[in-house]
């Protein structure tokens, strides 16, 4: 401990030995002492020394007391005692003002002894385990012994409590203590532990600590709240800054809706006091940091997305536009709207739509850019209007061209009775206050930013000089006032403003070059040997020059590409221009624009450079010294590189958009297929359907057949052939119905027919248009796959038509078995009784006017599948590639034709029967032989045997 004892080295030496032996007694007495109260008045006494004493009691007493920690956790008063006297041998808390050398000293010994206690992690965890009694005199002696360790060596205090098990669960506790004290010295621990540490801050939030940290400042009242909610707020901050986990966390969460009471502020200007403006502040702050450009754009969006639907948006413009607001909370109000707006659409919207509360009312923005180009304003409220209108604009084309509309002669108010955007930039841009000029050229380049309609418009805006004189465009009166010689600060945000005007935009480059005088303006500036502070002016006019050769279209013969070159070859020289140019990037306040998008200035001097400006400095040096190096040969080369892409991007895109428009008729003539699918599954169904109602016939005649049998050889019974006659002319009556269902289905068939007749004329027409070979290459194969599907299914249909048509047959060969069973029946009830002769007459007569007519139904079948057929060779015509099918098809054909052929013998042999029917019933009042009966008995029944066998093969 000599090191220790070397700070106390300026004090009298007989003061500190007395108070050092008395110091080493009472240690003794703690660390020997059998009886509590012997080491409980020991260790008070300790106490009441650590103050005045620290060095010694330090020194000597600190292991005694942590072994009292350890030993004597039931005594709650000599714990107490303990934790005081370490707590004033750390802390640095001192009341007393002292001077800077002992104020140095004292926070080294306090870092010094924080070392020596945590070089035994095990003091650490128990000090966590002491803060778990409820005793107030222990937890929250503990709490603030703990807190001092934080703040003196912040670091490996936090690993420590890290590693412990439940070390951080253990501190979150303290924020559920019903005493005010505790809860309060708990944030304050809380905050000096998530100071800096990720880890430890995702933890903390994990336990709840966004819910307990509203509803307290909520109990305190929101922003009228005192110190605890100021507490409260950085405590918010240390967990949500900088720590994407935990802002997510708290988005998904909806703690950003319970935000939106803080801003609620009465219009009553009661006055605020200091505690109220600070807590408001961090809460503005709290925004921030949610919505703050550093963070992730989505994790930002969606940030501003829900400030926008919970109001918090709509009541931060409350706050922007009401009166007595103070100055600071004004600029920070601001300051969270703008990065609330920036970027995200929706919200820029609304806040173009936002009203100052004036007669007659005027846009939020009017209002804004009036205090910004007013040279009584505070310095810090002009750069927050500023930053609010570039976030504003930033990635809102719509409302760079609302602003540049306000510049132009069509939307201009005649009456002047309002001033609108355009016009307070352009009195900004002309007025004597050059902060004023810089503001307003650096809010008129963002609304070009990134915006080439924009840049060309502004070109037609016309200003007004003096009485008598014809108008100047914009772009020659910016020129005008940088040749005249102004203040610096004037002049560099007129070369920013045209330099980011001029910049991908070779139109205004044409305008700027046709003034004969900018050039040699430009060359002479840059040429000239000036002071330091005139050497940002010649770099940011080098720059401007390189942009005018650059984005140069060469359509001004005096001013080509070429010419230009050659004249800063020989005016200036190459080097020293690339010299010139490299001024920019070199300047002090360059590196520190370009870290953040907020224009935050010390003072107005240092107002020089604009964080997009960077952006647009550092993506065109390098491209301008290359350009300025070049030849005119590699310019000509690159010149028809580049008319060569554009022209490949021109065919490209020209493709792509007939590529699109085949994948769109592919995609139609897919549904188109996919219906025909499933109409053919539907038609695929019925067939089935109907082979079984077939078979069911089948299953019927089959059992006809057997009743026959018995009836030929047991025909004592007239009833029961009558029954099976009726039978007989039922079934005739089914099987007309199931003829016409056939030819229903057979014209459904021809309908699917025809629309993939005319599927298959698409298709042709859409390969016999012009595609290059590169989309024909893309597109052919689907176009083949569609027209092989479809030959499938015209194959499919075939097919169906031709087993249709064999079942027609098969139904007209069981209508045929029907009609000679009714004459084998008509034959047998020829001896029975004359009486029943007509009623068998008549029947027979329905069936010869049935077989007529289903031999006409049979007849127009056959024609309509001719009619099929031809169809179906006119679509295989069209496609060469369907030609086997047709070849398949014509034996088909054929075969079909044979059947026919057979048929009609068949009906032939029919007719001949039926006339020698008749012969014979006009011949039954006659007398005949009984052996030609029998005759004709026997021939009838060989014929019957001869149709069924015939059915069964």
């Amino acid at each position: 401990m000599n090191f220790l004892r070397g700070v106390m080295g300026g004090q009298s030496a007989g003061p500190q030995h007395t108070e050092a032996e008395t110091i080493q007694k009472l240690c003794d007495r703690v660390a020997s002492s059998t009886l509590l109260d012997d080491r409980r008045n020991a260790v008070r006494a300790l106490k009441s020394l650590s103050k005045k004493y620290r060095l010694e009691v330090g020194i000597q007493a600190m292991e005694h007391l942590i072994h009292v920690l350890q030993m004597d956790r039931s005594d709650s008063e000599i714990i107490a005692y303990a934790l005081d006297t370490l707590y004033n041998i750390i802390s640095n808390d001192e009341e007393e003002e002292v001077e800077e050398n002992s104020a140095r000293q004292t926070e080294d010994l306090g870092s010094q002894f924080t070392e020596i206690f945590i070089k035994q992690p095990e003091n650490v965890t128990l000090l966590l385990s002491l803060l778990e009694e409820f005793d107030f005199h222990v937890r929250w002696p503990g709490v603030r012994l703990l807190t001092s360790l934080l703040k003196q060596l912040g670091p490996p205090v936090q690993q420590i409590i890290l590693v412990s098990p439940m070390g951080v669960s253990r501190l979150m506790d303290l924020l559920a203590d019903s005493r005010e004290i505790i809860r309060n010295d708990g944030v304050l621990l809380l905050q000096a532990l998530t100071r800096s540490n990720g880890a430890i801050q995702k933890i903390v939030a994990f336990e709840n600590a966004f819910e307990r940290l509203l509803d307290i400042i909520t109990d305190e009242g929101n922003s009228d709240g005192g110190i605890v909610v100021e507490d409260c707020l950085i405590l918010l901050q240390n967990l949500l800054k900088n720590n994407n986990s935990n802002q997510n966390f708290f988005k998904e969460g909806s703690y950003i809706q319970r935000m939106k009471p803080w801003f609620e502020v009465g219009d009553e200007n009661s006055g605020w006091s200091a505690q109220k403006v600070t807590n408001l502040h961090l809460m503005l702050q709290l925004v921030r940091v949610l919505v703050s450009p550093t963070n992730p754009p989505g994790a930002t969006s969606s940030c501003q997305k829900a400030m926008f639907q919970c109001g918090l948006l709509q009541q931060l413009c409350t706050i922007l536009m009401a009166t007595g607001i103070p100055a600071d909370i004004l600029t920070e109000t601001i300051n969270t709207v703008s990065e609330v707006i920036r970027g995200y659409q929706v919200n820029q919207d609304y806040f173009a739509s936002v009203n100052a509360p004036s007669n007659p009312p005027r846009p939020a923005i009017v209002v804004l850019l009036m205090s910004m180009v007013n040279e009584r304003q505070p310095f810090v409220l002009r750069c927050a209007v500023l930053y609010c209108f570039q976030c504003f604009l930033y990635k809102n084309q719509k409302g760079q061209g609302e602003i540049v509309a306000t510049l132009l002669p069509s939307t201009i108010d005649a009456t002047g009775n309002s001033v609108s955007a355009g016009q307070l930039l352009c009195g900004g841009l002309f007025s004597p206050d050059s902060l004023s000029n810089w503001c307003a050229a650096v809010a008129l380049a963002h609304a070009l930013q990134g915006n080439a309609t924009q840049k060309e418009q502004l070109l037609r805006v016309q200003l007004a000089t003096s009485i008598g004189n014809p108008p100047v465009s914009l772009l020659q009166q910016c020129t005008n006032i940088l040749s005249q010689g102004s203040k610096i600060q004037t002049r560099v945000g007129l070369l920013m403003l045209l330099c980011t005007w001029l910049s991908s935009c070779p139109i205004a480059v044409t305008h700027f070059l046709h003034n004969s005088a900018n050039v040699p303006f430009l060359t002479g500036q840059i040429a000239e040997n000036l002071g330091e502070e005139e050497q940002l002016v010649q770099g940011l006019c080098a720059l401007l020059l390189g942009i005018s050769i650059y984005f140069n279209d060469n359509s001004l013969e005096n001013y080509m590409k070429e010419k230009l070159k050659q004249l800063i070859e020989k005016r200036i020289g190459k080097e020293n221009f690339i010299e010139k140019l490299g001024f920019i990037s070199k300047h002090e306040l360059y590196s520190r624009a370009s870290q953040k998008p907020q224009p935050n200035f010390p003072s107005p001097e240092y107002m020089i450079f604009d964080h997009e400006f960077t952006k647009l400095v550092k993506e065109l040096e390098g491209v301008i010294t290359k350009a300025i190096y070049k030849s005119s040969e590699e310019d000509k080369k690159e010149e028809e590189v580049k008319k060569t892409l554009e022209q490949h991007d021109n065919i490209v895109t020209h493709y792509k958009n007939m590529i699109r428009e085949q994948d769109l008729q592919l995609e139609e003539l897919k549904q188109q297929v996919s219906t025909l699918k499933c109409q053919n599954e539907q038609l695929q169904t019925a067939v089935t359907q109907q082979a079984s109602q077939i078979q069911q016939h089948k299953d019927q005649y089959n059992l006809l057949k057997v009743q026959l049998g018995k009836d030929s050889h047991h025909q004592g019974s007239h009833s029961d052939g009558a029954q099976v006659n009726g039978v007989q002319l039922e079934e005739v009556s089914r099987l007309r119905e199931e003829v016409e269902e056939l030819r229903s289905h057979q014209g459904l068939l021809e309908s699917q027919l025809a629309e993939k007749d005319s599927l298959i004329a698409t298709l042709k027409s859409s390969q016999a248009s012009p595609v290059n070979e590169q989309a024909s290459v893309t597109t052919s194969p689907r176009e083949s796959e569609q027209v092989v599907e479809l030959k499938q299914e015209l194959t499919a249909l075939k097919s169906q038509l031709n087993s249709q048509s064999l079942e027609i047959t098969r139904l007209q060969a069981e209508n045929h078995e029907l009609l000679q069973r009714a004459e084998a029946l008509a034959k047998s009830g020829e001896s029975e009784a004359a009486a029943k002769t007509a009623d068998a007459e008549g029947r027979l007569s329905a069936l010869l006017q049935e077989t007529k007519e289903l031999k006409n139904e049979i007849k127009a079948l056959s024609e309509e599948k001719t009619a099929i057929k031809k169809q179906l060779d006119s679509s295989n015509s069209t496609i060469a590639i369907l030609q086997t099918e047709k070849d398949k098809l014509d034996l088909e054909v054929t075969d079909s034709k044979k059947e026919q052929d057979d048929l009609l013998v068949l009906l032939a042999d029919q007719d001949q029967k039926i006339l020698s029917l008749k012969s014979k019933l006009k011949n039954l009042g006659h007398p005949v032989e009984e052996e030609d009966e029998s005759g004709d008995q026997e021939d009838d029944d060989d014929e019957m045997d001869d149709g069924d066998k015939d059915q069964d093969i």
